[in-house]
C-alpha cells in the first residue's frame, strides 16, 4: 500500500518585503517576517507530500517559507524522533511523528499573466509542491488560443449576443505526479473572486459602483453577475481540462481556491453533473409517447459516461465516512462556508469497483479563521483568510 496526502493552502498575498502589491498593500520586513513564520509553520504542521499554493506573487517567496519550514522541521525532528542508538526507535508511531523535508522536492510555479509588474497592478499567480516530483513538463491554462465563446439566446429563440473569454483571471496549473505504481494528473486553480466587476466609463477615474458613499444596490448586483458568470466560464475551461485527462484513462485530483460552496454552480461545472438515480424512468430524448423511455441497459451505458467524468469532493466523503456534518474554510459576515475543495475522479470512490484507492481522512486546518469582527480574529493581512484542507489517500485495493 502506499499513501500519500494532497492539500490545498490560499497563502494569502504572498510577496516579500516593501513591494506594493495592490494598491497601497506592501508588508513591511517585519510584517513579511511575520508571515514568513506563519505560513512556515502551518507547512510544517500539514506536512503534505504535495500542496496546491494560491495567491502566491513570487516564486522565490514561496522557496523562502519551503526553506524556512524544513529547517524548523529538522529541529522538530532532533528533538522527539529517536537516534538509531534507542532501541525503540524502530516503531511505528515516530514515523508518523517525523517531517519529511521538502529539500529534494519540485515545485511548479505559474505567474498571472495579468501580472504588470509594476508597483500596485500586480497580480498572483498559483504553486503545486511534490514530494515526489512530476511527470513531464507542467502545464499552464490561462491564455487561450480558442477564445470560449458561449452564445445566449432569449428564450422566444431569438439570438441575444455570447460571452467571451480569451484570458482566465488566474492561470489553472496542471501536473502529473508519480505516487506509486500510478502517475495521477492534478490540477491546481483558483477562480474568479466575488467581488463585483464594475465598468468604468471612459475617461472617469473608477466605476461609478465603486463610490460607495453613492450605493447603487443594482449597479453592484450587475457586478456579482458579470463575476458570476466568469468564474463559471473559468470552470467549465478547468473541466474541460479535466475530461481530457479522464478520456485518458488517468486519474485526476483537482483542488484550489473555488470562491464558492461544494454545490455552487461553478463547482458542479467543475466535478460534473450527478447522475439521475433512474434514467429507465426518464422520457426518451426523441420521446413520441409517454411510455417511450429510456431502456433498462441505455440507463446503465449512460449513467457509467456520467460517472466515468464525474469528481467526487473529498469534504463529502470525509462527511459520509466520519458522520460529522460541517467543514469550514472561510468566515465572512457571520457565514461560514468552505470555498476551497479537493475533488477526486471515481478512482478514488470507494463505490467505484476499479478504483485504484481512496480517501482514508480529511484534513481541515481553520482555527485561525474566524469572522473579521471577532475579538479574536488575527490580522489577516499577515495569516490568511482560508483555512487549508488535506486528503490523505490510500493507494492499492484491499478488504475494509
Amino acid at each position: 500500500m502506499t499513501r500519500f496526502t494532497i492539500a490545498s493552502f490560499n497563502i494569502k498575498n504572498l510577496i516579500g518585503p516593501d513591494k506594493e502589491y495592490y494598491e497601497f498593500q506592501t508588508y513591511t520586513p517585519e510584517e513579511y517576517a511575520w508571515k514568513l513564520d506563519w505560513v512556515a509553520d502551518q507547512i510544517l504542521t500539514m506536512d503534505a507530500d504535495i500542496v496546491g499554493f494560491q495567491e502566491v506573487f513570487e516564486e522565490d517567496a514561496l522557496r523562502e517559507v519551503i526553506e524556512e519550514a524544513d529547517i524548523r522541521g529538522e529541529a522538530y525532528n532532533a528533538a522527539v524522533i529517536p537516534d538509531a542508538s534507542k532501541r525503540y526507535h524502530k516503531k511505528a508511531v515516530f514515523r508518523k511523528l517525523g517531517y519529511r523535508s521538502y529539500r529534494d522536492a519540485e515545485i511548479a510555479f505559474a505567474p498571472n499573466s495579468n501580472d504588470t509588474g509594476l508597483p500596485g497592478q500586480r497580480r498572483p499567480g498559483i504553486a503545486i509542491l511534490s514530494r515526489m516530483g512530476f511527470v513531464g513538463a507542467p502545464e499552464i491554462i490561462q491564455d487561450l488560443d480558442d477564445p470560449l465563446s458561449i452564445p445566449f439566446r432569449e428564450l422566444t429563440g431569438e439570438d441575444c449576443g455570447h460571452y467571451t473569454l480569451s484570458r482566465l483571471s488566474r492561470p489553472i496549473l496542471k501536473v502529473r505526479v508519480p505516487v506509486g505504481n500510478d502517475v495521477i494528473s492534478v490540477f491546481c486553480c483558483h477562480l474568479k473572486s466575488k467581488l463585483g466587476e464594475y465598468h468604468k466609463p471612459p475617461g472617469a477615474p473608477f466605476a461609478p459602483e465603486a463610490d460607495l458613499t453613492r450605493y447603487n444596490p443594482v449597479g453592484r448586483a450587475m457586478g456579482a453577475l458579470r463575476s458570476g458568470v466568469r468564474r463559471m466560464a473559468e470552470a467549465w475551461v478547468l473541466r474541460r481540462a479535466i475530461v481530457a485527462e479522464l478520456d485518458k484513462g488517468r486519474p485526476v485530483i483537482a483542488l484550489g481556491d473555488f470562491n464558492d460552496g461544494e454545490h455552487s454552480v461553478s463547482s458542479e461545472i467543475v466535478a460534473g453533473e450527478v447522475p439521475f438515480i433512474n434514467y429507465a424512468w426518464m422520457l426518451r430524448h426523441n420521446a413520441r409517447d409517454e411510455d417511450d423511455r429510456y431502456s433498462r441497459e441505455e440507463a446503465k451505458l449512460i449513467t457509467d459516461a456520467v460517472e466515468r467524468v464525474r469528481l467526487h469532493s473529498a469534504e463529502k466523503l470525509f462527511v459520509r465516512k466520519s458522520q460529522r456534518d460541517m467543514v469550514y474554510t472561510a468566515a465572512f459576515g457571520g457565514v461560514y462556508e468552505s470555498v476551497d475543495q479537493i475533488f477526486l475522479s471515481r478512482h478514488f470512490h470507494p463505490d467505484y469497483k476499479k478504483r485504484i484507492g481512496k480517501m482514508e481522512y480529511f484534513s481541515t486546518f481553520n482555527d485561525h479563521i474566524t469572522d473579521g469582527s471577532h475579538p479574536e480574529a488575527p490580522y489577516n493581512k499577515l495569516a490568511s483568510d482560508h483555512g487549508q484542507i488535506m486528503a490523505h489517500i490510500r493507494l492499492g485495493v484491499e478488504e475494509d
